[in-house]
């Protein structure tokens, strides 16, 4: 009687074991596919005097916790030693200095808001380590840097520290900060992030988790073609022209820029010029914003897949004849947002390499001609006739390529044509055909 109790036993926990494994399954596999997505809301907060200058304080202790954290750390690779760790560091610049007669202040300021600092800090310090050993992807992270007190400063706190009211946020050693509610929290927030630019303005950052709203496929798609004169050519013919906050404030920002020079350091007149140019500097940055938000907003509603073209940002803002419009243009962000607001709705975002040669084929017949000058806007392909706009017709191009890249269309077939030469050449070259010589 006892070896069938055994085997009813076995069988009893193998079919429990196969249920739980099979249960976390399952959840593992929800979870990876309604996982919400964390965003940013952010609002425009307006503090009483006395409450600016307990921000004052709070943003002061934060940076100096942080600037004493960085020295110590840098202090102890110099002498060859380990980084101690952010548990270690809150010890040293946190606990004990408020002991100190030196750091006795740091009691005035939220003790979360500092163990933060040094958590922002020891992530910092990982990005960049991660960065240089390749476990982190993209471009390549600096090391951290000293915070200065003429910048933009912040503070942040997660977890319940802080309070949402109906007036704004209750953040501690502060009080109730009083904030535009020009929308509601669709969530109850992780952090609240407290921000004073360089311009003066007072912002709050909330991070919240929402839940991602895809929108009715529509079987529209879209290819991008970006420039400096036009900012945005679309494979359906429409073409965007960006408002060019810089090249139409530069005159100003000029006359700020010599006015800031002549002012003496550390007077009271040079922080006023300061200021207005820090202003000038958000009003271009905010129009900037505004636009590229709008914008992705409107193509990522209208269209179900969006291609674009990748750039080579970086190499082209060394170009000193091009890297004044293009930092005005703000291709980069154009592009983040495009990615970001696409995982959000539910849409699909390519990116064609960017040594396809998109204006140099037809988009008719697939031929592909020479190199074309950049002053050549319209020309006419030689072997079908077709005329061509040349930002639409790169456009088009972008959307076939993506397509044909996603396995959902053939694209155009490219016809390579070689230059003719006295010898033969290690690579193919390609040259428009010319009826006279």
């Amino acid at each position: 009687m006892f070896q069938p109790l055994v085997w009813a036993y076995c069988l009893s926990f193998w079919i429990s074991s196969a249920l739980s494994r099979t249960f976390s399954h399952s959840v593992r596999f929800m979870r990876g596919y309604n996982v919400g997505m964390q965003i940013r809301y952010r609002y425009r907060c307006y503090p009483t005097p006395a409450q600016e200058r307990a921000l004052a304080r709070s943003f002061g202790c934060a940076r100096v916790v942080w600037n004493d954290a960085l020295a110590l750390s840098n202090q102890l690779y110099a002498e060859g030693q380990k980084y101690p760790g952010a548990a270690a560091l809150q010890k040293l610049v946190i606990t004990d200095a408020k002991r100190s007669e030196e750091r006795r202040w740091l009691t005035d300021a939220s003790h979360s808001m500092l163990q933060q600092s040094i958590r922002d800090l020891d992530r910092a310090f990982r990005n960049w380590w991660d960065s240089l050993t390749g476990k982190r992807k993209g471009r390549k992270v600096r090391a951290p840097r000293f915070k200065k007190r003429r910048s933009a400063q912040s503070i942040r706190i997660c977890g319940k520290e802080f309070r949402v009211t109906p007036k704004g946020v209750k953040f501690p050693k502060v009080g109730d900060l009083r904030l535009v509610w020009s929308r509601e929290l669709p969530s109850q927030p992780s952090s609240c992030t407290m921000i004073k630019d360089a311009a003066g303005r007072y912002f709050a950052s909330f991070v919240v988790e929402v839940e991602r709203q895809p929108l009715g496929p529509n079987g529209r798609a879209i290819g991008i073609d970006l420039g400096i004169t036009t900012f945005a050519t679309l494979s359906d013919g429409e073409k965007v022209e960006a408002p060019k906050p810089l090249r139409r404030c530069l005159a100003r920002l000029r006359k700020l820029n010599r006015n800031l020079s002549r002012k003496q350091k550390g007077s009271k007149r040079r922080e006023v010029a300061r200021l207005k140019l820090a202003r000038l500097h958000a009003y271009m940055a905010d129009v900037r914003q505004d636009f590229l938000d709008k914008l992705s907003t409107r193509i990522i509603r209208e269209n179900q897949t969006v291609v674009l073209e990748d750039l080579n940002v970086s190499g082209m803002l060394k170009n000193r004849r091009l890297s004044r419009a293009i930092n005005d243009l703000g291709w980069r962000q154009f592009r983040s947002l495009l990615e970001s607001k696409a995982g959000m709705y539910g849409r699909e975002f390519q990116v064609i390499s960017r040594w396809e040669p998109t204006s140099q084929v037809c988009s008719d017949c697939g031929e592909r001609g020479g190199k074309l000058d950049l002053s050549i806007r319209q020309w006419k392909c030689l072997h079908c006739g077709a005329e061509h706009d040349r930002d639409e017709n790169a456009a088009k191009n972008i959307k076939a390529a993506g397509l044909a890249a996603a396995g959902r269309g053939a694209g155009h077939k490219t016809v390579l044509v070689a230059a003719a030469g006295c010898e033969t050449p290690t690579r193919r070259e390609f040259t428009q055909l010319r009826l006279f010589g």
